[in-house]
């Protein structure tokens, strides 16, 4: 099962007590303090390894401890220090205080180590707390405690090319004809239920990793379905193709669906490059449509591009065209410090509802304005799909709580409406 998100408690090993001991030798009666040191806790670590792209280990074990510090022996022996802990994730994983929500770190480069919990320092012999004045101390110190922490675990796939789209667009079938993945596949909606990774080879010198991202749906953005699990990943993607569903009853509604969604989750995304694919065009019905969609996305300035990812029709062009892209683009930041996350201070679905006249009314908040804006508004599936993220964020409510009226003008940002019931 893949898992991109656990909970676990990890300890560092607590550091070895030193001894109180005198050497003890025939012929010398009064040997000094020779009580030997603790050895030092183990650490645990986290080390990112390539091969891995779940976070699924973690489900059966959940409590992790590093080996402790061996207390010190005579003959100011010191005590063996405890075996560190290294726990392997997957790139992309970012650590998170459970408690403070905190992060920690962002696990993204091969080999990449991150000490979170360090363990304790081991404690002194008596051998160090000998004086001119107490030669034969019969102090020593105990190891230092270990730390431990709660942490939360999140995985945001690391993948060159996202397939994005509604569900049953197609989406696990063209990343089956373009990798080696064998994702499960069938005719309705909602088959894949979590990410799949596949890589694509261009040629003998290159190749590209893709993630097939599960179908989203109206509401994701605001956690609708699975809607904030799958959007996390899609951060990761430097380019983006956006599948469409030609059967669909309007796949330019569709499209602005998803883009809509994008951008409320997280305004970036919106702004990843994404190259627009009809898929299923080796069907009559779709051919039929397609002048009519190529004339809509053209006043929009985007290329659509049509594939048939049953009948493998233009899907190795898609991919080239999706390569040449990638190679304009620029690579995701590295980050040796702890990644910022998406997230505003305020929350951004909250808005406000202000009377500006007897029959004016203007709502404003980051998200409903957002959605405005990118709402397509001469095209019915739109205004229809904004009108369901307004129930969502509960805009209608608070407007007929405020005693809005039939015909009442309703401004968000730009734009004015006129309220009907």
């Amino acid at each position: 099962m893949f898992t991109d998100q656990v909970e676990i408690h990890i300890r560092s090993g607590k550091g070895g007590d030193g001894m109180v001991h005198f050497h003890r030798e025939k012929f010398i009666p009064r040997g000094g303090p020779d009580g030997g040191d603790g050895g030092k806790g183990g650490d645990v670590i986290f080390e990112v390894k390539s091969t891995l792209n779940t976070l699924s280990a973690f489900r059966q074990n959940q409590k992790f401890k590093a080996e402790d510090g061996v207390k010190g022996g005579p003959s100011q022996m010191s005590g063996r220090m405890g075996k560190d802990l290294v726990i392997p994730v997957p790139p992309g994983t970012i650590l998170f205080d459970a408690e403070t929500n905190e992060i920690i770190g962002d696990l993204t480069q091969p080999n990449q180590r991150l000490i979170v919990c360090k363990g304790g320092r081991g404690g002194r012999g008596n051998q160090h707390f000998a004086t001119s004045r107490n030669q034969a101390p019969r102090t020593a110190e105990k190891g230092a405690p270990n730390e431990e922490k709660r942490l939360r675990l999140e995985l945001k796939l690391i993948a060159d090319l996202g397939l994005i789209g509604v569900p049953n667009a197609g989406k696990s079938t063209l990343l089956s004809v373009l990798t080696n993945a064998r994702p499960k596949i069938a005719a309705y909606p909602f088959t894949t239920l979590e990410p799949n990774l596949g890589v694509a080879e261009i040629d003998v010198n290159a190749s590209v990793v893709l993630a097939d991202i599960p179908g989203l749906i109206e509401g994701a953005s605001h956690g609708a379905g699975l809607g904030h699990d799958f959007l996390r990943h899609i951060q990761r993607t430097r380019v983006l193709i956006h599948l469409l569903d030609g059967l669909s009853d309007d796949p330019f509604a569709d499209y602005s669906q998803i883009n809509s969604e994008l951008a409320l989750f997280d305004p970036n995304l919106a702004k990843k490059p994404q190259i627009v694919a009809l898929n299923k065009i080796d069907q009559p019905d779709v051919q039929e449509k397609l002048p009519a969609l190529q004339k809509q996305f053209k006043k929009l300035n985007v290329e659509l591009t049509t594939i048939s990812a049953l009948a493998r029709t233009n899907t190795r062009e898609l991919l080239v065209k999706a390569y040449q892209i990638l190679q304009e683009t620029p690579e995701l930041e590295s980050f040796e410090a702890p990644m910022p996350v998406y997230k505003a201070k305020d929350d951004p679905r909250d808005f406000k509802v202000t009377r500006e006249g007897s029959q004016e009314w203007r709502v404003s908040g980051t998200a409903i304005e957002r959605a405005a804006a990118m709402t397509q508004w001469e095209h019915d599936g739109s205004v229809r799909r904004f009108q369901k993220i307004m129930e969502t964020l509960g805009v209608d409510e608070a407007l007929r709580s405020a005693g809005i009226q039939e015909g009442d003008t309703v401004a968000i940002g730009e734009f004015e409406l006129e309220w009907q019931e």
